[in-house]
């Protein structure tokens, strides 16, 4: 399609310049032209339809009605450390309270773990139940490390949830490792060495 347009171009670019200047280089130019002509016609290309393409879902990812937004303000929806969107990786999101008081959401323990890093006070930290899709605090979850499921900002996944008993059945299908909080930061500790 390009091509044919280049070429429609050429030649009225060419015929135009060929009457303004009578100039043998011209001629020759207005010559090659005409061989162009014979190159074989591209068919002209039908209307294309327009599919919606259905993308595939990452498994941390939720519905915008399912996802609980603890931040305020204009960046709610983003991870306080990343900038990440926080439903779609809402299963891994993490939340703490910093000494100002004010709500930090973060995208993963990873983020969480790089804000306290550079100097963050933080309390009460919570996470998401995979099960439920709601916060508790990190003290009561079993994360299941490892997993065969992506991680997010990290290779090594961490997915936290309430229940030993669905942490066990998310480890039976999916692999991996239940472990408690502590252990689970000591691994995100590890990103950053």
């Amino acid at each position: 399609m390009l091509k044919l347009l280049f070429i429609s171009l050429s030649i009225f670019l060419l015929s135009g310049c060929a009457t303004l200047q009578n100039t043998p280089q011209v001629k020759k130019s207005v010559k090659s032209v005409k061989n162009v002509k014979s190159v074989k016609k591209v068919k002209k290309v039908k209307s294309v339809k327009k599919v919606k393409v259905k993308q595939h879902q990452m498994f941390q990812t939720v519905a915008k009605k399912d996802a609980i937004l603890l931040q305020k303000g204009k960046a709610k929806e983003h991870c306080a450390v990343c900038g990440m969107n926080l439903v779609m990786f809402y299963k891994t999101n993490h939340a703490a309270t910093d000494s100002n008081g004010t709500v930090r959401q973060y995208c993963s323990l990873h983020c969480l773990t790089n804000d306290l890093r550079h100097g963050a006070e933080l309390q009460n930290p919570k996470v998401v139940d995979v099960s439920s899709l709601k916060f508790i605090p990190v003290q009561e979850a079993y994360y299941v490390v490892g997993s065969k499921k992506h991680g997010t900002m990290s290779h090594v996944s961490k997915y936290a949830f309430k229940s030993l008993a669905d942490a066990k059945k998310f480890q039976a299908k999916n692999g991996g490792d239940i472990v408690d909080f502590y252990s689970a930061w000591q691994l995100a500790k590890k990103d950053f060495k």
